[in-house]
């Protein structure tokens, strides 16, 4: 994956490419709906008044760069209507955005969100292993930034959520929405050629990883209107993902392509998406007693052998005269409104009891092969 810079006279964006341009002007010269997912860290309008200093009156390098200031809240928010209305018209009906801000900025965003028809899906929290401290003892320690995850209407029922996953990743526990990562140092910061941040808000290389994993799939196309240092480029080009970067500042673009010249693309067995269960094709019960993984008249139990059932030739299961499905019949044996009878019955095999969920997975795995 070769990674070039366009000037912002061109007319014609190509993918893995940083388009050196106004993100309006830039974003205006894509066809609409040719967009997975999109990556947005805006100005955050910081409105700094005067230097800030440590308690040794040393400099803090805050950000006081001309692109995120703006004359008034007015300002603000009319840039942020346009750039948000121009990420949505590029964006595939099924995609979704990410915008990160912070309490200076979130706020009107969201608002602005939810007025052009984006639906909040989440709220989420990057809270900061390393945060700098508040210097005058006047405020709590700005110690976390929001991101905003939006689909692009409330009709947009398919977007992309890779939640099994992530959930495995997690230890078997759903991710929640308050993230642990430290600031950007060390070797992964950018820096000039004195030595100083090459940019005065690069986000950690982990924060647009696990973004990319939760919200798209191998091949699919990110869009970052603030490319920045180019950190959305280098997790989609590990990644196995296409990005579009815009970006007006034409040394940062510079920083960013050196940056991702030294990428390479995880192997592919590092990367490629496991099927997760609602994409599976639905397998019934009788079909894995039909292929006889199965048999019938075989008694199936629970895990602690308390509850037990007879399969029958049609792929139900009984308890005395009762008979039924193996998740109605599961839940009749616990006394419970409901089962999943697929991890509550087990079959013994090869002397260990063995969930019938395996067995279905055995039929899945060769309709794949089938196919």
């Amino acid at each position: 994956m070769r990674t070039g810079i366009l000037p912002a006279r061109s007319a014609t964006l190509r993918l893995d490419t940083i388009a050196v341009g106004d993100c309006l002007t830039e974003m205006a010269k894509l066809p609409p709906e040719c967009v997975d997912l999109v990556f947005a860290d805006p100005p955050y309008n910081l409105q700094l008044e005067s230097v800030l200093s440590r308690p040794d009156q040393s400099l803090v390098d805050a950000v006081d760069d001309d692109w995120d200031k703006f004359a008034s809240f007015a300002d603000y928010d009319n840039f942020t209507r346009s750039w948000l209305a121009a990420a949505r018209r590029v964006m595939k009906n099924d995609a979704t955005i990410f915008v990160i801000g912070s309490y200076h900025n979130i706020f009107r965003v969201g608002s602005i969100l939810q007025d052009l028809g984006f639906w909040i899906l989440n709220d989420i929290i990057w809270r900061k292993a390393n945060p700098m401290p508040n210097f005058r003892g006047r405020r709590f320690t700005n110690a976390h930034e929001t991101l905003i995850w939006a689909a692009k209407s409330a009709s947009a029922k398919n977007y992309t959520f890779n939640y099994e996953l992530l959930k495995a990743g997690n230890e078997d526990c759903q991710v929640r929405s308050d993230w642990f990562f430290p600031l950007c140092t060390g070797a992964e910061r950018l820096k000039d050629a004195s030595g100083r941040k090459a940019h005065p808000t690069q986000k950690p290389e982990a924060l647009l990883s696990r973004i990319l994993l939760a919200a798209s799939h191998k091949g699919d196309v990110i869009l970052d209107p603030f490319f920045g240092s180019g950190t959305t480029g280098a997790a989609a080009k590990s990644l196995g993902r296409s990005f579009i970067g815009i970006e007006r500042d034409a040394a940062y673009a510079k920083a960013a392509h050196a940056r991702l010249q030294s990428i390479a693309a995880l192997p592919a067995g590092a990367i490629e998406m496991v099927p997760n269960k609602r994409s599976e094709p639905r397998i019934a019960f009788s079909t894995v007693v039909e292929a006889g993984l199965i048999r019938p008249g075989e008694i199936l139990t629970d895990e602690k052998k308390r509850h037990s059932a007879l399969v029958r030739a049609e792929g139900t299961v009984s308890i005395g005269a009762i008979t039924g499905s193996i998740h109605k019949i599961g839940a009749l044996a616990q006394g419970l409104p409901a089962c999943n009878g697929w991890t509550f019955w087990h079959c013994e095999r090869e002397g260990r009891l063995a969930p019938i969920d395996a067995m279905r997975a055995t039929v899945r795995a060769n309709l794949r092969q089938g196919s």
